[in-house]
């Protein structure tokens, strides 16, 4: 599944029994340096790929870690979606 500027894939490591990240086509650095015309672009491929999967009526979660501290450990954009099990609060 794909936009005109970002694509939907699986992730290796799963962390939730639907475990999806979304990522722009260009290499940008983080949240930070994006416009909102493409996180408006990646989120609408969120909503498309949890429906999907099937976890956008059960409900699901969309995180971006931002930097070190966010968590962020790959420098190139990215948006997780999980769902398929009820998620945890606090996150981390």
């Amino acid at each position: 599944m794909e936009s005109k500027n970002a694509f939907v894939l699986e992730d290796k490591n799963p962390k939730a029994p639907v475990h999806l990240l979304i990522v722009p086509k260009e290499p940008i650095k983080n949240l930070l340096e994006a416009s909102p015309a493409l996180l408006g672009e990646m989120l609408n491929l969120a909503k498309l790929a949890a429906a999907k999967y099937g976890v956008d009526e059960s409900g699901f979660r969309v995180v971006i870690n931002t930097n070190e501290e966010g968590g962020q450990h790959i420098y190139h954009l990215h948006m997780h979606v999980l769902g398929g099990r009820k998620m945890k609060w606090p996150p981390g």
